[in-house]
């Protein structure tokens, strides 16, 4: 069937994080890319249901957390198998407030990036958010986490509310 095909896309892993107020949150996504480049713009396409985009509906802001390949699973499993409505993620983890006031993972993170919703488009469970990247910063150098070596070598699943979720 065509949804074996559409595994063989590539993308990498991303721990996506935001701040409301008190309220910070954070998942792991693997739909993140570039558009354009000047303005410097990004995608994200994230599940509605979850609470992180909540978060980035209502401060309008989201931080990107380019993940290492050596991140183990149980790292990639805090942020993407729990809710951050009722788990703080960010316990115990390595993280700094950047400059648009949203929480960067620093552990396990090749570089970080801010970014600002410039606009959504409604794509069913998931929302496509188009964001202009205010700021990047690369933290170290090394080989960028892809979603085929999570799912390859790493043996690890998709979270029933991720794009690329079958229940085969």
């Amino acid at each position: 069937m065509y949804f074996e095909a559409l595994r063989d896309i590539s993308y990498g892993l991303y721990i996506v994080t935001s701040k409301n107020g008190e309220k910070m949150g954070g998942l792991i996504v693997n739909t993140i890319m570039q558009v354009t480049s000047e303005p410097a713009k990004i995608s994200l396409c994230i599940n509605k249901q979850n609470y992180t985009y909540e978060l980035i509906k209502k401060s309008g802001v989201f931080g990107v957390s380019v993940l290492e390949q050596e991140t183990p699973l149980v790292f990639i499993g805090q942020w993407g198998f729990k809710s951050s409505k009722t788990v703080n993620k960010f316990e115990n983890i390595n993280y700094r407030m950047g400059e648009y006031g949203v929480p960067l993972v620093i552990d396990h993170s090749l570089s970080v990036m801010e970014a600002s919703v410039q606009s959504e488009l409604d794509v069913g469970t998931h929302v496509m958010i188009i964001a202009e990247l205010k700021r990047g910063e690369i933290l170290k150098e090394g080989a960028v986490l892809t979603y085929d070596h999570y799912r390859k070598v790493k043996r690890g699943k998709a979270p029933k509310t991720a794009p690329t979720f079958r229940n085969d």
